[in-house]
């Protein structure tokens, strides 16, 4: 295992995602899910390295000096607005399927930040596995009862590796809200979030 150093973790996830598995014939969902997923990757524009990609998210890293918080949130807003650009071309593609007219109402995206101190990483096979107990909360964050589907999570610890004027000046567009989950062996973690379906 390398070094543990610090990382920023971001982690976009599509929301509805098992409902769209179960609801939609395989052939569309075999289609659809890789496309967005690939949208995902090719819209990053902060040297963001992939370190996994699951059935529903791709999990980016990224060590060294963190990017300005400017930088950090336009590229969430681009994961966003290219999503639906790709969503309504694949609605567009496949709309001899019924089922594609659905596309834009199943499916969204939310995106968790998270930034550790410690995080190593590991070579396995072709790709750079993260470990360390922030990789697990960064997850754990995913698990949260924030009640709308698509949004920006960012960690506390995260919030706070920037200043108090620089965290207000870049939320201008949106309203940023406090909450917090209990996370067994984890105790509380606490985080902002932002609600993005105001961009859609």
């Amino acid at each position: 295992m390398q070094k543990a150093e610090p990382t920023l973790i971001c982690i976009p996830d599509i929301s509805g995602f098992t409902r769209f598995m179960r609801d939609v014939d395989f052939k569309l969902s075999s289609e659809v899910i890789p496309a967005l997923l690939n949208n995902i990757i090719y819209s990053n524009e902060l040297n963001l390295k992939v370190s996994e990609i699951e059935g529903d998210a791709v999990l980016f890293y990224r060590t060294g000096d963190l990017p300005s918080l400017r930088e950090l949130i336009d590229q969430c807003r681009s994961f966003y607005e290219e999503f639906y650009k790709q969503i309504k071309s694949l609605a567009e593609k496949h709309k001899h399927n019924k089922q594609s007219t659905d596309l834009p109402e199943m499916l969204g995206l939310k995106i968790i930040l998270h930034f550790g101190n410690e995080i190593g990483k590991v070579q396995i096979g072709n790709r750079i596995k993260l470990m360390g107990e922030d990789v697990i909360t960064a997850h754990r964050l995913l698990k949260n009862d924030i009640n709308i589907d698509e949004y920006i999570l960012i960690s506390e610890t995260l919030l706070s590796q920037y200043r108090a004027n620089k965290v207000d000046e870049n939320f201008d567009w949106a309203t940023l809200h406090e909450s917090s989950i209990e996370a067994e062996h984890l105790g509380e973690l606490k985080f902002n979030y932002i609600d993005l379906s105001s961009l859609n």
